[in-house]
Parts: C-alpha cells; sequence; structure tokens
C-alpha cells in the first residue's frame, strides 16, 4: 500500500495550477444520465474518486471517451470526457459499487427522472458522519415519487413522472440540493427548493444544466426555482477549479513559509477561508487567473473557526487550518458544525507533537512551537492532507499511510508540492 514520506523544513516557493473541482465534477458527470446526447466536460481532474464514478455510470449503459488520451498531455490540464447515455440498460445501482464512494447514490435523481424508476444501494464513502438519505428521500418524495427501502436499497418508482412541487430542506445539503435539481428539470411544471445550498458547485452544475437546455434560475442563493422541460440535449461546459485543493495548497504554503502562485483558480470561492489565512499572518493577494499566498518571517496567528454551509468557512477545510494551527502563537478554537466524526485527525496530529484537546464540537488547539516527524495514519480524505501540511514543517521524517485517501481527491499532491521546494515523496508497496 503507498505511503508519502515529507522531510519537513523547507519553504514553499513557485506556482501550483489547481485542478478541476472534484465536488463539481461527480454530480457533473451524473448529469450525462439526463440526456440521450453527448454531455462534454472539459478540466475533468485524474481522480480515484471520477474512476470509480465512471465505472459506476458504466453500469446504467452509459459511455464515454476521453479527447486525446493517445497524445502526450500536459499533466496540469484536466481531462476532457465525453458522457452518452443514449440507452439507460440498468436502473439499478448495486451495493458493490454504491458502498465505494458516497455520491454514487446521486445516481437516484436523473434515472427516476428519466426513467421513472431506479433502485440504489444505501452509499458508503468516509467514514465522517452519519450523513443519512432522508432529505434526499424526502425531497424526492414531494416531486411525486413512491419510495421504499427493501434489503439495504432505496426503491424509488414515479409513474408517469415526477411533477413540480415546492419543497423546503429541513437542512442544508449540497448532495441532496444536485440531486432535487436534477430530478426536477425533467418534472412536469414548477419545482421551487428552499433553503437550498449555496455552495459555487451547485451553481456549476445549473450552469451545466441550463446549457443542456434547462430552466435553472436562483441557483447560488438559498432559494432554487427549476421549470421542467419535456427533454434536455447534449452541452459542452468546463468544470470550475476545485476551490478545497486552493484551500489546501494557500493553508500549505501559509504554514512552510514562502510565496505560492495558485493557478487557474478564484478566490471568490472561498472568500471565508482566505479571511481566516490573513487573520493567520498569510498575505493573500488576488491574480487574474489565480491567487498569491505569501509568508515570510513572521509567526501564524491564532485564528478561531467555525464550520458553515456556504459561504462560510468550508468543513472540507477544517482538518487542514487545524493542522496549520497547531504551529500557531495561541490557542485557536475550531468548531465543527457540519460532520459529528470530523475529527479523527486529531490523534495523528497528537503524535506529531500537536496539543489538541476535544469537547463536543470544539477542538481547542494550543499552538506549539515545534512539531515533530513520526508515522501517522489517513483516515479519511481531508484528514489526509492535514497530516502531510504538518509534515510540511515538522522536524524530521513523516510518512502518511493509507494515502488513498488523498488520490480520491488530490491530483498529483506529491508533483506540486516538491516543484514548489517540498521534500515529499510516494513510496509504492
Amino acid at each position: 500500500m503507498d505511503r508519502i514520506r515529507i522531510r519537513g523544513g523547507n519553504a514553499l516557493n513557485g506556482t501550483i495550477p489547481i485542478s478541476g473541482a472534484k465536488n463539481a465534477a461527480l454530480p457533473l458527470m451524473i448529469a450525462s444520465l439526463l440526456t440521450d446526447d453527448t454531455l462534454t466536460l472539459e478540466n475533468v481532474p485524474h481522480l480515484a474518486d471520477v474512476e470509480q464514478l465512471i465505472r459506476i455510470l458504466g453500469n446504467h449503459g452509459v459511455d464515454y471517451a476521453v479527447s486525446g488520451k493517445r497524445l502526450v498531455q500536459d499533466p496540469s490540464q484536466g481531462r476532457t470526457i465525453h458522457f452518452t447515455a443514449r440507452t439507460i440498460v440498468d436502473t439499478t445501482a448495486p451495493y458493490e459499487l454504491v458502498s465505494k464512494m458516497r455520491a454514487s447514490f446521486w445516481v437516484i435523481g436523473p434515472l427516476l427522472a428519466r426513467m421513472h424508476k431506479a433502485r440504489v444501494s444505501l452509499p458508503g464513502g468516509c467514514a465522517i458522519g452519519t450523513r443519512p438519505v432522508d432529505l434526499f428521500i424526502d425531497g424526492l418524495r414531494a416531486l411525486g415519487a413512491d419510495i421504499d427501502i427493501d434489503q439495504g436499497y432505496v426503491v424509488a418508482e414515479a409513474k408517469g413522472g415526477l411533477v413540480g412541487a415546492r419543497y423546503r430542506f429541513p437542512k442544508v445539503s449540497v448532495g441532496a440540493t444536485h440531486v432535487l435539481m436534477m430530478a426536477a428539470s425533467l418534472a412536469k411544471g414548477e419545482t421551487v427548493i428552499e433553503n437550498a445550498a449555496r455552495e459555487p458547485e451547485v451553481a456549476d452544475l445549473a450552469t451545466c444544466l441550463n446549457a443542456m437546455g434547462a430552466r435553472i434560475s436562483g441557483a447560488g442563493t438559498s432559494t432554487i426555482t427549476i421549470e421542467g422541460v419535456p427533454a434536455l440535449s447534449g452541452a459542452r461546459h468546463r468544470v470550475l477549479p476545485d476551490r478545497i485543493e486552493t484551500g489546501t495548497y494557500a493553508i500549505a504554503a501559509a504554514m512552510a513559509g514562502g510565496d505560492v502562485t495558485l493557478a487557474g483558480t478564484r478566490a471568490s470561492l472561498l472568500d471565508s477561508a482566505l479571511d481566516a489565512l490573513r487573520q493567520a499572518g498569510a498575505e493573500i493577494t488576488e491574480l487574474n487567473d489565480g491567487i498569491r499566498v505569501r509568508r515570510n518571517g513572521a509567526g501564524i496567528s491564532p485564528v478561531d473557526v467555525t464550520t458553515d454551509p456556504f459561504p462560510g468557512f468550508p468543513t472540507d477545510l477544517q482538518a487542514q487550518f487545524m493542522a496549520l494551527m497547531t504551529r500557531s502563537g495561541g490557542v485557536s478554537n475550531i468548531t465543527e458544525t457540519i460532520f459529528e466524526n470530523r475529527f479523527m485527525h486529531v490523534q495523528e496530529l497528537a503524535r506529531l507533537g500537536a496539543k489538541i484537546s476535544l469537547s463536543g464540537q470544539v477542538a481547542r488547539v494550543e499552538g506549539v512551537p515545534r512539531l515533530a516527524g513520526a508515522p501517522v495514519m489517513a483516515t479519511d480524505l481531508r484528514a489526509s492532507v492535514s497530516l502531510v501540511i504538518a509534515g510540511l514543517v515538522a522536524e524530521g521524517e513523516t510518512t502518511v499511510n493509507r494515502v488513498y485517501h488523498l488520490d480520491r481527491g488530490f491530483e498529483r499532491l506529491e508533483e506540486k508540492l516538491v516543484a514548489c521546494g517540498a521534500d515529499v515523496e510516494r513510496i509504492s508497496g
């Protein structure tokens, strides 16, 4: 099993190209199920989760082709992939596929909208909380679907098709917003989604669906209106930059010190996280096609953060920011409000010398003057990269085990860090 070895102490200087967003690419790929025409997606990242979803979509009959795959391509550029679901051959998403990645559950929306039936296994994914599917089920029921749970499968049917309705989410959910928006695109009449997720990835999906012929307004706000259409067509769409990858490398630059340009991204995607970094002592400059992050000489200031749905501080950057705070000149409090089990990285950071105490949803981080390298274990996608960030400044050698978590969400992580001067190496086997 692969692991990553880091020798700490090097500042980061150079340019890191930001990949297409995994959290946008996955629902965009699933949207290909809504039409029998070809959906072409540009800037698709090279990630394990993308490859797994390609296999899942293939199970339903989606063909795909990668442009220029026989040519020598610039690895910093995302792929262009053509998805064609001309014929849906199976409306069942089996346990052996869905259990490997939670987002694959989202196929239930397009399958129900287009084929009027779906049988989808209850999902798997990172062990960072229960993340129940009741919001998905209640929303689809509001559109007229009959839904039962049978032997671990969600069995849904909408004879005659889905029908538009007004539905208010009792809790903000990005995934459920994606699913209901896709399903409502082919429903009869108007659907109004209230308390919808406002994340940039939701707006990106709406932009793509509108290019396919959907009639969606309000995406990016808490109220989304969808006027259903009889059918959708193909389209071409570019996946937006990954704001979590952007924030991760910005935090890494703040941790290690130096001067790093994050190319091909936008500050507006993560204003809250960048504000927290500025408070911590990093100098953030917006560029025409990216962000510059500098921290030279000065120490790291303690900053309290609370995770919240967009535009608040992202839960997907909580572990990385906690790693940064382990070296601050004081005490910071990090409050996690999204996922109840998302502090599993704390004990691994402690192995490096961090001083962190937990009380319910709050982690109290007391900054220390030094971290020391040690073997650590990745517990989930974001936790794993927090250990890499800590390893960048830890004295001696840090080895991060179970890095398959990293490969799910970070494209060419070692290569991007090494290009900026980090001493990072992947060890196979």
